[in-house]
């Protein structure tokens, strides 16, 4: 789907340009954005080196196991149709306290195994179950306490203090994890979200 949007944007934009006459303007501009993305990627290296390595500092000395054990009765609320010893529990745990670390890289083997372990505790499987779309909405809404990307692109424009937005980032992810949290238990108990054998839809 999402290949099918880029070739309708790229399409439009030509069609549009060549009605206007401005195709040349089009070109251009498609030109230089290429070339800014890669200059914000190159530049992005060094300073995703920086903040990466700062957060294996801090998962080496045992700042991510005491976040899981902080956050681990919290999650057996959230999720109590898994048991607590189970290993969806323990994946989705470490995964969300990769992402609040800001350990995109380490976060995802974790997520892609709670999926596979929550998976297994379907009762209907095949069919997205109300633990794995709570996960799901807590994994992408991620509250997060270093945003290294948001700094690392200020940093490049030229911000004099990047890390400012530290604290605004902190509150707007806590609040959209919130808002997820609450919309997926919500949804969860509506009857129209609900397995229907005969339909074989949730």
């Amino acid at each position: 789907m999402l290949n099918f949007i880029w070739i309708f944007l790229m399409l439009a934009a030509v069609l549009i340009g060549s009605v206007h006459h401005t195709l040349s303007a089009v070109v251009l501009e498609v030109t230089q954005s290429a070339k800014n993305a890669a200059g914000i990627a190159i530049g992005l290296v060094g300073i995703m080196a920086f903040w990466l390595g700062l957060m294996k500092i801090a998962e080496d000395a045992g700042c991510l196991k005491a976040l899981s054990r902080c956050l681990s009765p919290l999650m057996q609320r959230l999720f109590p149709e898994v048991p607590p010893q189970h290993p969806a529990m323990s994946a989705m745990i470490m995964n969300i306290s990769a992402n609040i670390f800001g350990l995109g890289n380490a976060a995802t083997p974790f997520g892609l195994r709670a999926m596979q372990e929550l998976e297994r505790l379907n009762t209907h499987p095949g069919i997205a179950s109300h633990s794995m779309c709570l996960f799901l909405a807590i994994n992408t809404s991620s509250v997060q306490l270093i945003p290294a990307t948001g700094i690392g692109i200020l940093s490049l424009y030229g911000a004099h203090h990047p890390a400012n937005i530290i604290i605004p980032c902190l509150l707007a992810t806590t609040c959209s994890t919130v808002t997820g949290i609450v919309c997926a238990k919500f949804f969860a108990k509506l009857k129209y979200f609900r397995f229907n054998p005969e339909t074989k839809q949730a």
